[in-house]
């Protein structure tokens, strides 16, 4: 999977930060437990993710030089948020047809 710059960066730094990855791995597992619909998690995990780069782009210098060029909100998550649900939410159990009677 190709992620964006945004999307890199704030991958890079939640693996590179210990706490932060405990708390996302939780979230995203809380994400996809709630939501009947991977789509609908990956929308709030997406959501979720766009809040925390903005305030992080408070906090954290990296965060700060980017939101500075090109503004607070990155172009997308989406695909860092169906990553981290692929890699961190247990998978789900494949529905299949009924046999025929």
């Amino acid at each position: 999977m190709s992620l964006n710059r945004s999307e890199q960066q704030l991958f890079e730094y939640i693996q590179a930060n210990r706490d932060e990855r405990h708390f996302w791995e939780y979230k995203v597992r809380e994400f996809d437990a709630k939501c009947p619909e991977k789509s609908e998690a990956v929308r709030l995990i997406e959501r979720e993710l766009g809040r925390y780069f903005v305030e992080r782009s408070g906090v954290v210098r990296s965060f700060k030089e980017v939101a500075a060029r090109e503004g607070l909100r990155p172009v997308s998550l989406k695909n860092l948020a169906e990553y981290v649900l692929r890699m961190w939410a247990p998978p789900r159990p494949v529905k299949r047809a009924a046999p025929p009677s």
